[in-house]
């Protein structure tokens, strides 16, 4: 399959059907082989500051890797919407306590006490969904632009490697080929209950 076979809005819908198709036995069987890969890492090991995002739509859920996380005392965080910033995303901390309330699009987002968002460059590591994705590192996200915004820095600058931005997605998602477009912010790998795929 290819996004030049047919528009990127019926793969997307196509690639969203496939993984929300998964049982939940094949959903829990692709979290924990998603951990094993990121476990198989160095970077990842070495990491202080993991931002995730809390999975939606059949996405691969990073909770397992938040919980293993939380065992060598690094410190994860989630996306939350911007107040007032269009299409940017803040990250703060949460722990097994935090609780939560649905954002706009009815995704969990930490609540509670107002907490000083990171700076994004001080998070080591960054796990963002992928609706489709190939082995060269082309994407498809859900089309809203979100990652994209928040580091366009990371884009425009050549040489600024914090944080990595790591792809993660089912092996099941995987297509032949999607072009880049130019606001994409490149990946720097893409993880799935398979493999580690390094594209930079």
């Amino acid at each position: 399959m290819s996004a030049t076979t047919g528009n990127r809005r019926e793969l997307r819908r196509l690639l969203r059907a496939r993984r929300r198709a998964l049982s939940p036995a094949a959903q829990a069987k692709a979290s924990a082989g998603l951990l094993r890969q990121l476990q198989l890492q160095p970077w990842f090991n070495s990491a202080k500051r993991i931002a995730l995002y809390w999975p939606s739509d059949g996405e691969i859920d990073p909770r397992p890797v938040a919980a293993r996380a939380w065992q060598h005392h690094k410190r994860c965080y989630l996306p939350v919407l911007h107040p007032w910033l269009k299409r940017r995303l803040w990250f703060t901390p949460f722990a097994l306590r935090t609780r939560f309330a649905p954002n706009r699009f009815g995704i969990p987002e930490p609540v509670g006490p107002v907490r000083a968002p990171l700076n994004n460059r001080h998070l080591d590591v960054v796990l963002l969904p992928l609706v489709g994705f190939d082995r060269t590192g082309g994407r498809l996200g859900m089309g809203g632009g979100f990652y994209d915004t928040t580091f366009a820095a990371k884009r425009r600058a050549k040489g600024f490697k914090r944080p990595r931005l790591v792809g993660v997605a089912h092996s099941c998602q995987e297509v032949d080929a999607l072009e880049l477009a130019s606001w994409d912010v490149p990946l720097d790998g893409i993880a799935t209950e398979r493999e580690y795929i390094a594209i930079r």
